[in-house]
């Protein structure tokens, strides 16, 4: 079978209908994604035998948990009733520790976090007796190792596991519309689509209908968190109007030539031609955009005023306990002693390293005068300190 073969969405539809024993996607709007999708996967991004296997394995998932979610749902129509109350959603540039303050936030046992292991296979719904225990997370964990086994040191790079909170982007992988695809394999031109010509909207309207699917099981106050909210927080307010953000901010220059390793090492897992140098040159494009859209919405009044809680890399990174007691404090939630000794606890168990020497600006071929004056407006909106470049 050729790769074009392998890739026809027609296929992938077809086989995903059998496997799951449903033909219902929900709404339209999610082809165009995936078209642009397997059109990249096919023509751009040099998959190596083992990338197609896996890229294959990502975009059935995406489809048959599409299908699952939908199916539960027209089983149980009441789902839909059900609202999503005060969403917090962590953002800000890649790298700049929304990770592990999402994983310390997701320590408060009244905060709801979305798990690796539910988020991947979301069918049948998570049910609170079996929530650690389910079979389900011995399955992902296995996974989650099996990367490391194919690219030794990814997850010191990116900390993973079935039992701590998954990103949105895993969750709108199955709307297709999702900066998990452009940052695993190299696809320009699914990339640019995205950024500039995407409706995001589609994506958030199935974020929520899996939020509401997840949480007819166990429910809770959802935390959630990705980078790429940044980029959309207009399309992310008009779907949960009354989310409260906290957005992290960090020097973009070091932030660029962290992602752009990031993406180069995730890239090498299914391809045998990764260039850290266009991993760079992508980074670049997409933070500046990112950037300067989420200034705009700020100046044009479209983030209402105390919705955003801006935290500083450099303070976090510093006193990550006074960070918390302010996000808390401008949450207006009581930070209990047994959660923050979770959280404490938690950071002892998951101390980080640095980053050591696993990026350095040279690698990046650009140059940092003109990225430093592209930036210059947006560190001095929210007094980002320039950092060491590494």
């Amino acid at each position: 079978m050729t790769l074009q073969e392998r890739f026809a969405p027609e296929r992938l539809i077809a086989t995903a209908c059998e496997e799951a024993g449903s033909d219902d996607f929900g709404a339209d709007g999610w082809q165009p994604g995936l078209q642009r999708l397997t059109d990249g996967l096919v023509r751009e991004a040099r998959l190596s035998p083992i990338g197609v296997e896996i890229a294959h394995l990502d975009v059935m998932r995406a489809l048959k948990n599409r299908l699952g979610v939908i199916a539960w749902r027209k089983e149980k129509p009441e789902i839909a009733a059900k609202p999503i109350t005060a969403p917090i959603f962590i953002v800000g540039q890649p790298r700049t520790g929304t990770t592990i303050l999402y994983d310390l936030l997701a320590q408060d046992p009244d905060l709801r976090a979305p798990l690796t292991w539910e988020v991947d296979a979301p069918c049948p719904v998570p049910q609170p007796e079996t929530y650690h225990t389910d079979p389900r997370i011995a399955a992902a964990q296995a996974s989650i190792e099996m990367s490391e086994q194919i690219i030794p040191g990814f997850l010191a790079f990116h900390p993973m596991g079935a039992l701590v909170g998954q990103e949105c982007v895993r969750i709108t992988a199955s709307e297709f519309t999702s900066m998990i695809f452009s940052v695993q394999y190299r696809l320009p031109s699914y990339y640019r689509w995205l950024l500039y010509e995407a409706d995001h909207a589609g994506a958030y309207r199935f974020h929520r209908i899996f939020l509401q699917h997840l949480q007819s099981g166990v429910p809770g106050q959802w935390l959630l968190k990705s980078p790429a909210h940044l980029w959309h927080l207009d399309d992310l307010l008009a779907e949960y109007p009354d989310a409260l953000i906290v957005q992290t901010h960090r020097d973009p220059l070091n932030v660029i030539s962290s992602i752009a390793a990031l993406t180069h090492h995730l890239r090498r897992m299914g391809s045998d031609e990764s260039n850290i140098a266009e991993c760079a040159a992508q980074s670049y494009e997409e933070i500046v955009v990112g950037l300067d859209r989420e200034m705009a919405l700020r100046d044009a009044g479209a983030i209402p005023p105390g919705r955003v809680i801006d935290v500083l890399f450099t303070d976090f990174m510093t006193d990550p306990w006074t960070t918390i007691d302010d996000i808390y404090r401008k949450l207006g939630r009581e930070l209990k002693p047994e959660t923050a000794q979770k959280m404490r606890d938690f950071l002892a168990a998951h101390p980080g390293d640095g980053g050591g020497s696993r990026y350095t600006w040279s690698d990046t071929g650009l140059d940092a005068a003109e990225v430093r004056d592209r930036v210059g407006a947006y560190q001095d909106r929210y007094g980002v300190p320039t950092e060491q470049l590494r």
